[in-house]
């Protein structure tokens, strides 16, 4: 961790956050959180709620680097990244690339399976496609989800035939890319990453249907187990191959990846969260404080991601601005 006194070498700090997405108040949650940290450590520190002139308030603002703590769409799916690519400002976090892959499910997905990672069977919805054939392909129970949106908005799980329609037109009101997934039975969990290291894993229980809004945000019953219960080889092995999953989309710096491990202890990875939470409810900074990283230093890591390789030159440029 970088000592105190070299605290001052992030420059004017831009925490990002809010925005226009169905995730705004969690974002607004998260970066609030993220702005009492850095300002506890003495870091210069501005918050920002994303609208259509963030760039020009970046502009103006004089900031050395951003942290990003916005989630679902434009934030967490290139869009910001490939504009503070543009302007040369260092930011924390996955880049452009993996920040898209990783936004979409079913380009994540289509990524896992080439490079043989264990994720549900699926199917793109499409109007040719029939009740009988999702039926026949993916089994019952399935689960509708949105491609490109987080949180568990607007995901629906579907028990029988005639609830397929309505559960494809409640997905349908966030985006036009639907995804039915294969139902997998069994206990979730899900694997911190940081700065190239899996953290404690956490398992999730809830009286929910499955990890939803409510869940992870809401509920007060919702119940997270760390350490997860596994076998320590069983857990290893869930770890590293979550770190495979993470990386084969390109990801880095931090993130989150979500798995479901079945009743033959067969896991099934089923997202990447290139900006998880970090509200009080939220799973990274849980699995950090697991690992003995306070929620400050959680924090100053993920905004050391900043200082990327192929970065140094605008980073130097930004500080002396």
């Amino acid at each position: 961790m970088v000592a105190k006194e070299n605290f001052r070498s992030f420059g004017k700090v831009a925490v990002l956050m809010g925005g226009p997405s169905a995730e705004r108040e969690i974002s607004l949650k998260s970066g609030t959180a993220v702005l009492n940290a850095l300002q506890t450590e003495n870091v210069q520190v501005e918050a920002i709620d994303v609208d259509s002139n963030i760039f020009e308030k970046l502009s103006a603002g004089n900031f050395s680097r951003v942290f990003i703590a916005l989630h679902g769409p434009l934030g967490e799916d290139g869009c910001i990244q490939g504009g503070l690519e543009v302007m040369g400002l260092p930011y924390s976090g996955s880049g452009v690339m993996a920040s898209s892959i990783c936004m979409n499910k079913l380009m994540t997905k289509q990524i896992w399976q080439g490079c043989k990672i264990p994720t549900p069977n699926y199917e793109q919805l499409t109007e040719d496609i029939s009740e009988d054939y999702l039926v026949s392909r993916l089994g019952l129970p399935m689960i509708f989800k949105p491609a490109s949106q987080g949180s568990s908005i607007g995901m629906t799980k579907v028990n029988a035939k005639h609830e397929i329609a309505a559960a494809w037109a409640d997905a349908c009101k966030y985006e036009e890319t639907v995804i039915a997934e294969q139902w997998i039975t069994g206990k979730e969990y899900t694997v911190a990453i940081l700065n190239g290291r899996a953290l404690p894993i956490i398992r999730l229980e809830t009286p929910n249907t499955f990890y939803d809004y409510e869940a992870k945000y809401q509920a007060s019953d919702t119940e997270y187990h760390c350490p997860c219960g596994l076998d320590e080889k069983v857990e290893k092995k869930i770890q590293s191959l979550a770190l495979d999953a993470f990386n084969v989309t390109e990801a880095s710096g931090w993130g989150r990846v979500d798995v479901m491990l079945d009743d033959q202890q067969q896991p099934w990875f089923l997202e990447v969260n290139t900006v998880p939470g970090m509200t009080d409810h939220s799973l990274v900074p849980m699995a950090a404080k697991a690992d003995g990283i306070s929620f400050n230093e959680l924090v100053i890591r993920i905004l050391q991601t900043s200082f990327k390789e192929d970065s140094k030159l605008t980073s130097e440029m930004c500080v002396t601005a």
